[in-house]
């Protein structure tokens, strides 16, 4: 193997000096790498050839419109919206052809819309302008010519050598040349990129280290060759080309760990110097603040399938007007009333042109059953409720200050339609708090019995021994196996000031391990007790002090580190005897496999017996290296660190080769505690009719027991396995047809709740689990081509389980399980909710993404739509916020077309009374100001603070989430009632006050005066009298809705009814002089002067609400959904406290 690797490091080293002496042929040709120049500095003659590049400045525009091209841009994406250029279409039908109404009762509210939308759009743009222009013009300070030189950071160019001092933040993305440390490291805080408080340590590039002036830095004549910028925080591909002018040019590779970017602070190191790579626009941190995918919700698809239906609707009425219009026209009788006779012109009209018009005229007439302004209430309802979940207090997490994050408001519904959870295990269901539990070496068992995360322990007094080893040879490799633990890791050693260790040990003072794994910094802290302590990584060599108080020194030659698709790590050191060594750790299937030596059998039976306790354990192995095994590494791994193309393939490959033949040494286990409230959380989603799955890339075992812990399997649950070791066994095929055959025999004959992920019996409650490798042979085509059909048999087979565990899972898997689910034909709402990198993938493929603000950086909760601080606190955000979210906005939707019927509908039946002639019914006024202000306010308020029930009701009832399940407030069943309530309520409007005007005389003293009466009392009285009874009926009918009643809404509620009134009294009895009709005058006020129409009024709305109401009655007494029978307990509950209350009174009186 040795040979093998040899020989293709020397032709790896061969290809690639190659390829420079023939300037990079096959590189030139890269469109995904670009040349920095440092310092603009040209290469030596006779190395490459100096190219001027052309790259932008560092100005950074956050901004979306600028001050000439705001109207026409907004204006374009606002009419991209079909409801505001349906509308500008009917707008412009209005200005051309002759229409019942006037071009303002479509063009006021679209421009209302329109106005406050680019008011708001134009605010928010100014304020990144002003945010914009605030970083532009930063100062920053650029080396020119040996000395330092300031100037505005929006001036920086690609190859600048910028100097950052402590405390400041890198204004571009920068290769790190050198700093003010000795050993060429500083320290930085990531948190405005990635929301990661700890402080990191970068590595300045080794050659440039030493340039510590301004004068030595100017002199570096070097370039860089790297990728094109890319959105990816933790990646990085380059290389570093330094030239002397006597020796040969030496190239170096660069990675992430070289690389500091926009947006991070400078920390604990006095300065730093560094080259501009990427600038502006072309930063890390600018290309990740560019749009996810839109979401959209189940509510919204709803709400667009209405609309459809309601402009089927209006083009249904427009084209049956027009054609009874024809139909009435064509009698020649029928002319047109004498009134409005046509011309000879107008008969001679084209009869299609002229049933075109009226069609237009009809639809104009109609319009306003699409209501435009509803689009403008969900937006509103939707930016102000998502305040309720950022201002909740019990939702605030005291330990790390954070409260849940709003990061998208357009899914707040979508809270309340969950019906597959997927979740991570490590640092979701669990603390990702790692506590060192015991060690195994060569099947000797150590145990600490006295463990405290986070004190120090400076003896081995607190170890139990358990088959102690004996003999010097046990006894060396016990601590090989401590050494090994203290040396392969990536951990940062902090101090709070800048004595040497030794001293601050010797004071007995701790320091602070720094890592992005909690498991790393368990272990070496858990060895720390052990006697062997971590010190520093100094001058590239690491310090670690034995039990015997000496100092002991390694030289770090190389880190292989880790990655969530090998799942190991690994060190190269060499000892002050010369001696080199490579220790690896890793989950037990990337270890075990690469062992040839070691006592495999003993170690393997402990990390299944821990893995069962559900412990997180690691496998520790190591090799000795000769020198020339490791020049060979050293070459192999340089070439494939040097690459700028598939440098991650050809790292994996060495790793691959590197990491073999290994000697075991033993394992650890470190424990992983549940959250708290955990178990209680996810027993309540199963009771709210959600099916539960847990997506993790740890082993089966230990996945069960924190299953078990969290109540997601019971000990009554029975368990089938699709995993590796069955399928051996049997062939997937059989094995997915079993499993079939015996839960549907099973649980066919019991009834299983519609939505529930478990059965309403105890008899049959199943689990599944199923490892990463099965689930690759399921999702895995067919020969044929096309999909197998083995999805269809884990659906069936998972539809039937009350919980999932998918173990061994890669971050790619998580998000194919999802939308597995996602595409499956009842097209359920999935919810994925995680804390670390490895989730990103299965948050943005979920309808729902939830990031956990933990321990493994905010990756996750910067791709998320919500943040919350544990996991706890995702039962309060679905089952209270989500619950009322949905119940809001459905009622909102529904609320919206029901009233626009009740509006329009009265305007369709009275062309059967005026010939088709297409007279409004309604003033001008009215049909502009219905939708804006008389109806708006009410319904926006009641969307943002009804409670059918008190939130202490819905946390203790999880079950009442499954009302409103599967969009059934808004199904098809219930968008009929709500159209066919709006159609009757219309009906009894306008034919109740034709009723009235057909059978009364409206005086207001009683005489006869059929004369002037049918003047008087036209068109505009029985208008506005069909006008005043819709108001007040809609208005009511949303009263009768509304459970919980604060000040707000009497005042909103009265209020409106009360602005409609004194409109009305205004509006006619006034002669406004810029109007050129006054056709309104008095109308109002000679309307209410008499007694018939008091009685009408009052009538008609008792007539209009009575349906709705028995309805209510009826559905409540027979068939009454769970949170009705609460209302009904909770009313009685309060009755009978209030009695018992008023007896005890009546009691205490009497006794005195």
């Amino acid at each position: 193997m040795w040979a093998e690797l040899r020989k293709w490091a020397e032709q790896a080293g061969e290809g690639w000096r190659e390829r420079r002496a023939q300037q990079c042929v096959g590189e030139e040709n890269w469109v995904d790498s670009r040349t920095v120049y440092i310092g603009h500095r040209e290469p030596p003659p006779g190395t490459d050839a100096y190219i001027v590049q052309n790259y932008p400045d560092n100005r950074i525009v956050s901004s979306k419109y600028t001050f000439w091209n705001f109207i026409p841009k907004n204006l374009f994406e606002q009419f991209r919206r079909i409801a505001n250029f349906y509308f500008l279409i009917i707008f412009l039908v209005q200005l051309i052809i002759d229409t019942p109404t006037s071009p303002v009762t479509s063009g006021l509210p679209l421009f209302f819309v329109i106005t406050v939308t680019a008011i708001k759009q134009g605010y928010e743009d100014w304020l990144r302008h002003k945010a914009d222009n605030a970083v532009n013009r930063c100062p920053v300070h650029v080396i020119q010519g040996g000395k330092v030189v300031q100037k505005q950071s929006r001036k920086l160019q690609v190859g600048d050598i910028v100097m950052t001092k402590e405390n400041e933040t890198f204004p571009c993305d920068m290769v790190f040349l050198s700093s003010s440390s000795d050993d060429g490291t500083c320290f930085v805080t990531t948190a405005s990129l990635d929301g990661e408080s700890s402080t990191k340590t970068y590595q300045a590039v080794q050659d440039t280290k030493a340039l510590r002036t301004e004068a030595e830095v100017d002199t570096l004549n070097a370039t860089i060759e790297c990728e094109q910028p890319q959105p990816d925080l933790y990646n990085f591909v380059g290389r570093i080309n330094i030239y002397h002018e006597t020796e040969e040019p030496i190239a170096r590779p660069l990675g992430s760990e070289n690389v500091l970017l926009r947006g991070a602070t400078l920390k604990n190191t006095q300065s730093i110097y560094g080259v501009a790579i990427y600038t502006g626009m072309e930063t890390k941190m600018a290309l990740n603040y560019q749009s996810k995918s839109q979401k959209r919700s189940a509510v919204e698809k709803s709400m667009n399938m209405f609309l459809i239906v309601y402009l089927c609707i209006l083009i249904s009425k427009a084209l049956i007007t027009t054609i009874l219009k024809f139909t009435w026209q064509s009698d020649s009788v029928r002319d047109e009333p004498w009134f409005n006779m046509k011309t000879q012109a107008e008969r001679q009209r084209n009869k299609f042109l002229s049933s075109f018009t009226d069609f237009l005229a009809f639809m104009v007439l109609f319009n306003y059953i699409i209501p435009v302004s509803m689009y403008v209430t969900v937006e509103m309802q939707k930016f102000l409720g998502s305040y309720f979940i950022s201002w909740d207090e019990e939702m605030f997490d005291n330990e790390i200050c954070e409260g849940p994050i709003v990061n998208t408001s357009d899914l707040n519904e979508e809270l309340g339609q969950v019906e597959y959870v997927f979740t991570d295990k490590t640092g979701t269901l669990t603390e990702n708090n790692m506590e060192f539990i015991e060690c195994c070496i060569d099947g000797h068992v150590h145990v600490q019995h006295s463990i405290s995360n986070g004190q120090s322990f400076y003896s081995n007094a607190a170890i139990d021994f358990i088959d102690a080893p004996v003999g010097i040879a046990d006894q060396e490799r016990k601590e090989l196996f401590f050494r090994a633990l203290c040396l392969c890791h990536t951990v940062q050693v902090k101090r709070e000031d800048e004595t040497d260790y030794q001293k601050q040990h010797q004071d007995g003072r701790s320091s602070v391990y720094i890592s992005s794994s909690p498991d790393e910094i368990a272990l070496v802290e858990g060895v720390k007790r052990l006697g062997f302590t971590f010190l520093q990584v100094k001058d590239n060599f690491m310090e670690l002090e034995n039990p015997e108080a000496e100092i002991e020194r390694y030289e770090l030659l190389q880190i292989l580190n880790f990655d969530s698709v090998r799942r190991r790590m690994s060190v190269i050191i060499r000892s002050v005897t010369g001696e080199i060594i490579l220790f690896c750790k890793g989950a037990d299937l990337s270890i075990f496999p690469r062992v040839k030596a070691g006592k495999l059998d003993l170690v393997r039976q402990r990390v299944q017996q821990n893995a069962v306790e559900g412990l997180r354990t690691l496998c520790v192995a190591y090799k000795v290296l000769t020198s020339e095994e490791y020049d060979s590494v050293h070459a192999l791994l340089q070439n494939a660190k040097l690459a700028l193309q598939e440098r991650d393939r050809k790292l994996a490959e060495a790793y691959d080769l590197i990491e073999s033949d290994l000697d075991l040494l033993g394992a650890t286990a470190v424990e992983d505690r549940l959250q708290d409230k955990a178990a209680e959380t996810v027993e309540a989603l199963q009771k709210a009719g959600m099916k539960v799955w847990v997506l993790t890339g740890d082993k089966m075992e230990t996945a069960a027991a924190t299953c078990y812990a969290c109540k997601l399997f019971r000990r009554s649950t029975q368990l089938f396995e699709l995993t590796t070791k069955r399928i051996e066994e049997q062939s997937l095929h059989d094995v997915l047809f079993d499993l079939n055959r015996t839960i549907i025999r099973q649980s066919g004959s019991l009834p299983r709740d519609t939505y529930s992920g478990f059965s309403q019996h105890d008899l049959h409650d199943y689990g599944l689990i199923i490892d990463g490798t099965t689930l690759s042979l399921i999702m895995k085509p067919a020969e044929n081509g096309s999909s197998s059909n083995y999805k269809d048999l884990f659906l069936e087979i998972c539809r039937n389980c009350s919980g999932v565990l998918c173990c061994r899972m890669a971050p790619l898997q998580k998000a194919q399980i999802v939308k597995l689910i996602k595409s499956s034909k009842e097209h359920p709402i999935t919810l994925a909710i995680g804390d670390g990198a490895n989730d990103v993938s299965m948050i943005l493929e979920a309808h729902v993404g939830i990031g956990i603000l933990g321990k493994e950086g905010r990756q996750a909760a910067r791709n998320s739509d919500y943040c919350i601080p544990k996991f706890k606190h995702l039962k309060k955000l679905l089952l209270v916020h989500g619950h009322y979210y949905y119940i809001r906005i459905a009622q909102l939707v529904q609320y919206f077309f029901y009233k626009n019927v009740c509006f329009i509908f009265p305007q369709f039946l009275y062309q059967f009374f005026c010939g088709f002639s297409q007279q409004p019914l309604y003033d001008t006024a009215y049909l502009t100001l219905y939708n804006i202000s008389f109806t708006s306010l009410p319904i926006l308020l009641y969307s943002l603070m009804e409670q059918h029930v008190s939130i202490d009701t819905l946390r203790r009832n999880p079950s009442l989430y499954r009302d409103v399940a599967k969009n059934s407030l808004l199904s098809w069943k219930s968008f009929i009632y709500w159209t066919c309530l709006g159609v009757f309520d219309a009906v009894v409007f306008f034919f109740g006050a034709y009723f009235i005007f057909d059978n009364s005389t409206m005086t207001s003293n009683g005489q006869l005066l059929r004369a002037n009466l049918n003047m008087m009392f036209g068109n505009w009285t029985f208008g506005t009298l069909v006008f005043t009874v819709l108001v007040f009926t809609v208005t009511l009918k949303l009263a009768l809705d509304t459970h919980n009643w604060t000040w707000v809404n009497h005042f909103v509620i009265w209020g409106s009814l009360l602005f409609y009134i004194i409109f009305s009294f205004l509006w006619g009895g006034i002669i406004w002089p810029f109007l050129n009709y006054q056709r309104m005058y008095y109308v109002f006020m000679q309307m209410l002067s008499t007694g018939p129409a008091w009685l009408g009024i009052i009538l008609l709305i008792t007539i209009s609400l009575l349906p709705d109401v028995v309805k209510k009655v009826l559905c409540r007494q027979l068939w009454p959904t769970a949170t009705q029978k609460l209302q009904t307990k909770r009313k009685y509950i309060s009755a009978e406290q209030s009695t018992i209350f008023m007896l005890s009174q009546t009691s205490s009186s009497l006794s005195f």
